[in-house]
């Protein structure tokens, strides 16, 4: 069994699962918050001590000024009592307020971002503490005016300026950052280097790509750490908030995902042990989550929609049970 919350800060095993989705650009994931009682009790059983979840600007504050919790009450409510800890992402635009209109354009006023941001940490203070401030602010996708990460600097420092007001012991994450070793760079150059607690990255490899997918993947965060440390930021950790592959049964057809072929479920579990196993061992990576614990349907179109480790079905793959015993050699070796 997962120990209690108090006794579970320390667990290293995340995952990204959107919990929120209850909307049709997403196929009603959680229709009416139907399944997530049951995917939250797999977390448990797998070992899961961290998820990473949206808190939609665009869901809280969908009008100006009037703010909703009540989803975000209940999932708040249904981590905390099977001892999982979050790290709340706090984004995307919401259409009143962003810069183009669209849910992936910084906003027009950085101050109503702050605004909302601070509601949040407000409303869940001594619930979460650990804040990320973005998606993959370095993605056209997820930040349509791309600078160089200038204009999302200047955000991040306001949202943490705010947040440490608000909560001065939670902690700020960057925004997963999507492209590279260059963009870790841009963020010490536009001066975020007060502005965040702890480094958050995003790296992905194939399976199918063998000794130097793995060793790539190892690799990444120690590069991370040189530049850390050159920018004199050699105290903080890393956290690495999305790694995943695909999980796609031999039997079923779906184009291929950005990395090319799909791998299949045995492949992905594999993975799932290297991955941990390799990473675990940098002193400097002090979260891994994986992406995605459940299956998404019909969004991605390709095997991004098989990243989970569990199936659209609530089934567990073989990377389910790869992941839990990841966790128990993690704990066992804790307690040695």
């Amino acid at each position: 069994m997962v120990k209690p919350e108090k006794e579970n800060l320390e667990n290293p095993f995340g995952v990204l699962e959107f919990l929120h989705w209850n909307h049709s650009w997403n196929n009603y994931k959680y229709p009416g918050g139907r399944g997530l009682e049951k995917t939250i009790s797999l977390m448990q059983k797998a070992g899961v001590g961290w998820v990473r979840l949206d808190f939609l600007w665009s869901d809280i504050e969908a009008q100006e000024g009037s703010f909703d919790f009540i989803k975000y009450d209940n999932l708040v409510k249904l981590l905390k009592a099977k001892g999982i800890h979050i790290l709340g992402i706090l984004h995307y635009s919401t259409n009143w307020a962003s810069s183009c209109g669209e849910w992936n354009c910084p906003p027009r006023d950085n101050q109503k971002f702050v605004n909302y941001a601070g509601k949040v940490i407000q409303r869940y203070r001594g619930q979460v503490k650990h804040w990320e401030v973005w998606n993959e602010p370095d993605s056209v996708i997820y930040w349509k005016q791309q600078d160089s990460l200038k204009s999302y600097c200047v955000l991040l420092k306001e949202v943490y300026l705010a947040a440490k007001k608000i909560d001065q012991d939670c902690r700020i994450l960057n925004g997963g950052i999507a492209n590279g070793l260059a963009s870790i760079n841009h963020l010490y150059d536009n001066g975020a280097k007060d502005y965040f607690d702890i480094l958050n990255l995003h790296f992905f490899e194939s399976p199918l790509h063998g000794k130097n997918g793995l060793k790539a993947v190892i690799n990444y965060p120690k590069l991370a750490y040189k530049i850390m440390a050159r920018n004199g930021d050699a105290g903080k950790k890393i956290w690495i908030t999305e790694t995943g592959c695909p999980g796609v049964k031999s039997s079923l057809k779906t184009n291929n995902w950005w990395m090319g072929q799909n791998s299949n479920e045995r492949q992905q579990a594999e993975w799932v042990k290297e991955v941990y196993g390799g990473l675990l061992k940098d002193q400097h990576v002090e979260k891994i989550f994986w992406a995605f614990f459940r299956d998404t349907r019909e969004h991605w179109d390709n095997g991004v929609d098989y990243f989970g480790l569990v199936r659209w079905d609530y089934s567990v793959k073989p990377s389910f049970k790869a992941y839990r015993k990841c966790f128990f050699e993690w704990e066992s070796g804790k307690r040695q």
